[in-house]
């Protein structure tokens, strides 16, 4: 197992709590790495809606998911220009021991020693939801693909779209000006995505018939091809029916599990898998902080804007605790040297 070089942080998630933390260690003159078990950074940003707006980020008037991740990047990077954003992407963290005064954030295949921890993990290390009939596993990456990061991948090709919730509804509405066709499918009439998006959907199927289609209390039967999807049967589950629509590509739109796993053991205050901190980002085990959506305390609000506040909080107080001479409140960043200004 690879053992890697001592930091003064490690942050677990890259997501945007986890990416401007990194930036943030770096604004402090503190070395610091992500490890995330997701292939990419940007967390649900990148997962989830990277083609959707956000627009309660400050100074954004609004921001596609995927260029707010992208951005964060750049902030970071501008501390490690030679090596890269150092970032230790696809390892799920199995454990946190202590060795010679310091951490050691474990892997299923690396060590990472580290003087702390923040842990900025989100909902936790989530995966998608598979679909449950046994026809669809072995099209798992060759035309069933349950995360989107680039639409254009789906250009002129029939999509079929299972779910109820804001993802399927999303991918349907933002799919359809690039696909041949996008059928939504999904068990009941009943969706619990916003109701915007529901209506602009059911609006584009009325209207369009030949590249919207919802197909309400129906799911999935059958998958047919050989090398690549030719198309499916649907079983409507109210009627007993089956029909054969032309389909390449399979969306499973299900959500998602979340598994706190090894943090649960790290004799942290937790509640209802989520990390109770105080207003320096303690999580009740001293060198290891909290920030973003994996936190809770009174007047908690889950938004990014709540996480960069949370984030910059346990970075600094992190950096006091690796190095107690170095003051909690860093300044301005308009007066630091970092930046080649004037130091305070």
């Amino acid at each position: 197992m690879h053992t890697h070089p001592i930091t003064d942080l490690t942050i677990i998630g890259g997501g945007p709590t986890g990416l401007f933390a990194l930036f943030y260690a770096g604004m402090r003159g503190a070395s610091a790495q992500i490890v995330d078990a997701l292939p990419e950074l940007g967390g649900q940003l990148t997962a989830l809606y990277p083609e959707k707006f956000i627009f309660d980020v400050a100074g954004f008037p609004r921001v596609l998911a995927k260029d707010l991740v992208r951005n964060l990047t750049e902030q970071a990077a501008q501390f490690h220009r030679e090596t890269g954003v150092p970032a230790h992407l696809r390892q799920r963290v199995t454990g946190l021991e202590e060795e010679d005064g310091h951490f050691v954030l474990v892997t299923e295949t690396e060590r990472f020693p580290t003087r702390s921890v923040i842990i900025a993990a989100g909902i936790g290390a989530f995966s998608p939801r598979k679909l449950p009939q046994a026809c669809a596993e072995p099209w798992y990456g060759r035309g069933v693909y349950p995360l989107v990061s680039n639409p254009e991948e789906f250009r002129g090709r029939d999509v079929l779209i299972i779910g109820g919730g804001d993802s399927a509804f999303d991918w349907t509405a933002q799919l359809r000006d690039k696909a041949k066709s996008v059928t939504l499918v999904h068990r009941s009439d009943r969706f619990r995505a916003h109701a915007a998006t529901v209506t602009e959907v059911q609006t584009a199927a009325a209207e369009d018939g030949a590249t919207v289609h919802i197909h309400t209390f129906h799911e999935l039967e059958a998958i047919h091809g050989t090398d690549t999807i030719t198309g499916v049967t649907l079983k409507d589950v109210k009627a007993k029916t089956s029909k054969d629509i032309p389909c390449d590509v399979i969306l499973p739109m299900l959500g998602y599990v979340s598994d706190l796993g090894a943090l649960l053991e790290w004799g942290m205050n937790i509640e209802k898998d989520e990390i109770v901190v105080n207003t320096q980002m303690e999580t009740g085990r001293p060198g290891v902080y909290a920030a973003g959506d994996i936190t809770t305390y009174p007047g908690k609000l889950k938004l990014i804007a709540a996480g960069f506040s949370e984030a910059a909080i346990a970075v600094n107080q992190a950096v006091h605790h690796v190095y107690p001479e170095k003051k909690v409140n860093p300044g301005h960043s308009s007066n630091l040297a970092v930046f080649g200004q004037k130091d305070d």
